[in-house]
């Protein structure tokens, strides 16, 4: 089985440290979602295992070689993310070209058939795109090089919600067609809740979370009712956090609901965006 393993990485910006000894594994044939907030250490660390920073220790290793100035190992991997590595001079057509010269794999074809569902003219030139437009050529380019890895670093920024949901759908047709791994570094939460298999949450550089989707949403549940009921019933238990509007709160507990239920109190499915934000928070 293929796989990237992340060994007690860190990285420090000065006084600033982005990532504190960071442990992870990237499997084969796995769509993962790495979320936190801005700022958290997501860029930091697709960087670094794509080879475009340098950790300050740690290291980074695709089938038990280290990928640092590793074209071999590199050239299994793509990363899509905001700094654009072609001329902002050179169209669509020709950035495809040049994909195809690094990546063998590109299919072109599918490049073009993805144009033409976004509406984006293979004509344009890229630094003529908007924002939204050059999410779609990175995306396009990233689902079209068929390496075993594919690293999507905020891959809706600027999208309206039509190409949101299209973006989304397209990528679950490509992974059950031709399955890959997929990382999708996002902070927007409840869109992606659906597409994921495997949850990394990364706050202050640390993560705090690494499990299966499954398994992180049936971690806790969601209790709701009038605030003395709720604080009477939580007294003991294991709290992430609350919201309260007016006398009404809702607590977010890890565990499962035991005993019965106090009347005026209701059980609720913990919900990934609000899990995240309660664990993330503060």
């Amino acid at each position: 089985m293929k796989m990237i393993e992340v060994k007690d990485l860190s990285k420090d910006f000065g006084d600033v440290q982005a990532l504190s000894h960071v442990n992870l594994n990237f499997e084969e044939n796995t769509i993962y979602g790495l979320l936190g907030r801005n700022g958290a250490g997501k860029s930091t660390l697709l960087n670094i295992i794509n080879n475009r920073l340098f950790p300050s220790s740690g290291s980074v290793e695709f089938d038990g070689a280290a990928v640092t100035e590793n074209p071999k190992s590199l050239s299994q991997f793509y990363l899509a993310n905001e700094d654009n590595l072609y001329p902002e001079g050179m169209t669509v057509k020709n950035a495809f070209k040049w994909s195809k010269e690094f990546y063998p794999g590109f299919d072109t074809n599918y490049a073009y058939k993805l144009c033409g569902l976004f509406e984006l003219s293979p004509k344009k030139k890229i630094k003529k795109l908007s924002t939204g437009y050059r999410s779609i050529f990175r995306n396009i380019v990233a689902l079209s090089v068929n390496v075993p890895f594919v690293f999507l670093d905020e891959p809706v920024l600027g999208l309206d919600a039509y190409h949101r949901e299209l973006f989304y759908k397209i990528l679950i047709e490509k992974y059950a067609e031709r399955p890959f791994t997929a990382v999708i570094s996002t902070h927007l939460i409840e869109e992606v809740a659906g597409v994921l298999e495997r949850i990394i949450i990364i706050k202050d550089g640390n993560i705090i979370r690494n499990t299966s989707a499954e398994e992180l949403l049936q971690a806790g549940y969601c209790i709701s009712g009038s605030a003395a009921l709720v604080d009477d019933y939580t007294k003991g238990r294991a709290l992430i956090g609350c919201d309260t509007l007016g006398g009404l709160k809702t607590a977010y507990v890890i565990g499962k609901p035991d005993g019965a239920i106090p009347d005026g109190l209701e059980v609720g499915n913990m919900d990934l965006q609000k899990l995240f934000i309660q664990l993330t928070s503060a």
